[in-house]
């Protein structure tokens, strides 16, 4: 019954006070004005907020996004070694943690933009008064209102709004303000800030600008630099340029003075800081640690088509993804090959005179040193830099540099006209013009075993052009496909012993393009050769008789196993006349040296996404186990062979082992005192048009040709013996501690025999020797595919030679003592080559 009398007493209470606000509403409305009045205001008021909230609010994006926003950051390239080498980036960015800003650097920013931040709830009362003062005296003026934004209302308007000059933005900034401060917390909207916050010279966050401005990261920067960069958000690129640099340091100095009201720093501390002077570095372009921009644009090429371009295209994609992207780009052989292409270009051009500009410029589309600037065309190549042509009259000439300044240009010929992009060097006090070779090449260097590249050059410089001859450039291979002719014919029955006629040969085409005749290189011919042999002398007629004994459809069949290209089955192509790519070529040799199996080239090894998740990786292969977490005492689980078996790899070898006396007494022959186990085919195609090489060791394969983009005549000196092969040199000799000594490992199921080098025919009373024109040597069998031990009739041969020998000897020594010690004939005379008993 209490709690009954309880309850309803408060009922009562509720009903009688209730009752009394209600006639006290009554009254005022019928006798105070003001009070109506001020319902009428209230209401207005809320019906006010309840129309912007409807026509701003409702659309505004929600603030928990932040929680999870992810800033475009650019694509950081790494080499084999793990070293950061490149960057795809449009904007200067890098994104930091709270704790990675030094707090000098946070409290000139809080100085300069926003006292009151740690204490106001997103918006701050006093600085927005300010904004609407000076609003209205700029009303109509076309001046810009400034002020009233506080950090947060930044991020809101940086991240989640757009920069637009208007009173919906500001009001929309400040309701998401509110919003940011409910959600994230302060260190949390200062790191955002701080981060994003556009500074100029393409630079976001102060990371970027401390480096862009200053060349410095944030944890280097000195108390006025840390001041010059709180500056920069209120007009950065105004305070960034010299001109201007009165304003930047007036403007520095005052958020020097706001730190000192603030208690951030001491008068001593701001008055040393205001005695330095701004000390900006010149804005310069962000350029690749190592020199490789074939290699970055064929990998840029590959990951826009895997994740897109920008971040329309995805999350991961290559201009705002912020990937990580292990590559097999080895610095110290790319900067060789770079260096040996460019000086073969140099060699074969010697003194042909100046081959024309390397771009034109319309002199009708304004100002020529502005279009130079942004045409990004460019030279790393000693000390010479591209420049344009401004004037010329008669003799002298002037030549424009990207930096806007020109200069007089000396050692011009008559061609030359304004407009023209030339190359030049400093001379005195003007610049040279310089030649950059017309004739131009690829050069590729890869591990066999994974077919990772780990060098590439595509040209002189990829600043010139991004035309990548090593990927791009289809070419004919000449003999450096001869390989793949004798691979196929040892498939076939053959062996490097094997006799074959090096005899014309004539090939009837059918009535429309009649008979068609093969010749050696230098014509010449006759006989009947080695397999081997016919390899190591290039010999043209020998290669087209072994395609057309095995079969003119399998030899296709093997340039198509090995990546060269499908082609018809004519006997033109088992020489060459096929178009390929340096790339495709070096892969093909991969597959020789890797015991016929072969993997798929790759520039890339894996990406990550910007949180370290590897999202793809060029080695697919699985292995079951590898991920345990403790060892189950099994065996140590190994993911299995990469890669198709596309030779047999009994062949592979034996071509390898033939193609090692390439380089010990054939085409070749110029790198045998580099005095490595080394094996390697020339190539020169019809006209001259190309010179080739590719070979290598068992670590490391390299290919390369010379050649024009238009294909003509190079001239009939030009061999790859003489204009490619000194090219690999050059590599190998300027990259020599990472050549090792390992020879080439033969697979089982693969017989070493003596035989003679030249007859092809089986010894056993004697042995090979380091000399490279012994007479017996190695050769690489297949099982019963060796020559039979011996004959009868060369037993009694090899006697019959000896004794001759003998008594020649002996016929020459009695001739000597006759004529008094007067020699009328030397050994050699009468010395011919001597295989031995068979």
């Amino acid at each position: 019954m209490a709690e009954q009398s309880t309850t309803e007493y408060f009922r009562y209470r509720i009903r009688r006070d209730a009752s009394g606000a209600m006639n006290w509403l009554r009254t005022s409305w019928r006798e105070k004005r003001w009070f109506r009045w001020g319902v009428v205001l209230l209401g207005a008021l809320l019906a006010l907020w309840i129309v912007v909230w409807a026509l701003l609010a409702r659309d505004l994006p929600d603030a928990e996004m932040l929680l999870e926003y992810e800033p475009p950051l650019p694509t950081m390239v790494r080499g084999i070694d793990g070293e950061i080498v490149y960057s795809y980036a449009r904007e200067r960015r890098v994104q930091l943690q709270y704790a990675d800003f030094p707090q000098q650097l946070i409290e000139a920013y809080l100085a300069a933009e926003d006292k009151t931040f740690f204490t106001h709830g997103g918006i701050d009362a006093g600085g927005l008064a300010g904004a609407v003062v000076d609003y209205v005296s700029k009303f109509g003026s076309g001046e810009r209102a400034v002020g009233g934004s506080t950090i947060t209302q930044q991020v809101a308007k940086n991240i989640l709004l757009s920069n637009e000059y208007s009173i919906t933005r500001k009001l929309k900034e400040m309701m998401l303000a509110r919003r940011i401060e409910g959600v994230l917390s302060k260190q949390q909207i200062l790191e955002l800030y701080l981060n994003e916050i556009p500074l100029g010279r393409r630079s976001f966050g102060v990371q970027a600008a401390a480096r862009a401005y200053f060349d410095k990261d944030v944890g280097d920067l000195e108390l006025h630099e840390m001041a010059f960069l709180a500056i920069l958000p209120k007009a950065p690129e105004r305070y960034g340029r010299k001109q201007h640099e009165d304003l930047a340091l007036a403007r520095r100095n005052f958020v020097l003075d706001q730190m000192v009201a603030n208690d951030f720093i001491t008068e001593g501390e701001a008055a040393d800081a205001k005695g330095e002077p701004l000390g900006l570095k010149p804005m310069r372009a962000q350029h690749a640690t190592v020199d490789a921009g074939y290699f970055f644009e064929e990998v840029r090429r590959t990951l826009i088509e895997k994740f897109g371009e920008t971040a329309e295209d995805g999350r991961n994609s290559v201009y705002a993804g912020g990937l990580w992207v292990r590559t097999s780009l080895d610095p110290a052989l790319q900067s060789a090959a770079r260096d040996a292409l460019r000086n073969g270009m140099l060699r074969y051009h010697g003194n042909r005179g100046w081959p024309g500009p390397v771009a034109t410029i319309d002199p009708d589309n304004g100002d020529l040193i502005a279009q130079l600037r942004s045409s990004n065309l460019g030279l790393n190549f000693r000390n010479w830099r591209v420049g344009v042509v401004t004037e010329r009259a008669g003799s002298s000439a002037t030549v424009g540099l990207t930096d806007g300044e020109t200069y007089p240009l000396t050692g011009f010929p008559d061609a030359v006209k304004v407009g023209d992009v030339v190359a030049v060097e400093r001379s005195g006090n003007g610049y040279r013009l310089r030649t950059v070779p017309e004739v131009s090449g690829g050069f590729v260097a890869m591990n066999p075993e994974s077919s990772r590249v780990l060098a590439m050059q595509g040209g002189f410089d990829s600043r010139l052009t991004d035309f990548n001859r090593a990927t791009q450039a289809e070419r004919q291979p000449g003999s450096t496909i001869k390989p793949f002719v004798y691979a196929t014919g040892l498939d076939n029955g053959m062996t490097p012993a094997t006799q074959v006629p090096d005899q014309a040969f004539c090939f009837y085409q059918g009535a429309a393009l009649g008979e068609k005749c093969f010749r050696n290189f230098g014509g010449g011919g006759g006989g009947v050769h080695t397999m081997r042999w016919g390899l190591e002398q290039s010999r043209n007629l020998m290669t087209v008789h072994i395609a057309m004994d095995a079969g003119m459809p399998k030899v296709i069949d093997t340039f198509e196993r090995v990546g060269i290209g499908s082609y018809e089955p004519y006997p033109a192509f088992a020489l060459g006349a096929g178009d390929t790519t340096v790339l495709k070529m070096v892969n093909a040799y991969a597959a020789l040296v890797n015991h016929g199996r072969q993997n798929d080239a790759t520039l890339i090894d894996y990406v990550q996404d910007r949180h370290g998740k590897v999202i793809w990786r060029a080695d697919a292969r699985k292995c079951e186990r590898c991920s345990m977490s403790e060892w189950d005492g099994k065996p140590m689980p190994r993911p299995g062979r990469s890669g198709k078996q596309v030779l047999d790899p009994r062949t592979a070898y034996q071509v390898v082992h033939m193609l090692e006396g390439v380089v010990t007494r054939g085409t070749a022959v110029r790198l045998r005192d580099l005095d490595l186990p080394l094996f390697g085919k020339t190539g020169t195609t019809t006209g001259p048009t190309n010179a080739w090489f590719v070979g290598g060791s068992p670590e490391i394969i390299a290919g390369m040709y010379l050649g024009f983009d238009q294909p003509r005549n190079m001239g009939g000196w030009v061999q790859g013996g003489n204009t490619a092969a000194p090219m690999f040199k050059e590599f190998v000799q300027e990259t020599r501690d990472r050549w090792s000594d390992e020879p080439f490992v033969a697979p089982a199921g693969v017989r070493m025999v003596r035989i003679d080098r030249r007859s092809g025919k089986r010894v056993l009373d004697g042995w090979p020797t380091d000399e490279p024109l012994s007479s017996i040597i190695w050769e690489a069998f297949k099982p019963d595919t060796e020559p039979p031990r011996r004959t009868r009739a060369d037993a009694i041969e090899a006697k019959r030679r000896e004794f001759l020998e003998l008594i020649r000897r002996g016929e020459m020594a009695r001739r000597k003592a006759q004529d008094g010690g007067a020699a009328h004939g030397q050994p050699s005379d009468f010395v011919e080559d001597q295989g031995g008993i068979y």
